[in-house]
């Protein structure tokens, strides 16, 4: 089986995916055999065996991926807005940016 990349899988198909090694684990089949079957990794294999023993089922569980959106701003919504609006109406050496040559 072809390895996925799970970078581009919803949370809901990682945690089918963990369920099924985890079956596939109690039916008493090695790890290296899921990994054949599955397309996981390793590592992942062994994770999710890991995690399961470690916790059940509920552990098993995918967090969500990311920051949360808004997290770590400066500015406020109005100031970014303004910022880029004094960026787009002028040139950068109009705004005497220390990355800008001299001013044509």
């Amino acid at each position: 089986m072809e390895k996925e990349d799970a970078r581009y899988q919803t949370l809901e198909q990682l945690h089918e995916r963990r369920k099924q090694v985890i079956r596939l684990h109690k039916k008493g089949i090695k790890v290296m055999q899921i990994v054949a079957m599955s397309g996981l990794s390793h590592p992942t294999v062994r994770a999710t065996i890991d995690l399961f023993e470690a916790g059940g089922w509920t552990n098993l569980r995918t967090a969500p991926r990311g920051r949360i959106k808004g997290d770590g701003r400066v500015l406020i919504a109005a100031q970014e807005k303004a910022l880029q609006r004094m960026i787009i109406d002028k040139r950068p050496g109009q705004l005497r940016l220390n990355f800008t040559g001299p001013e044509q």
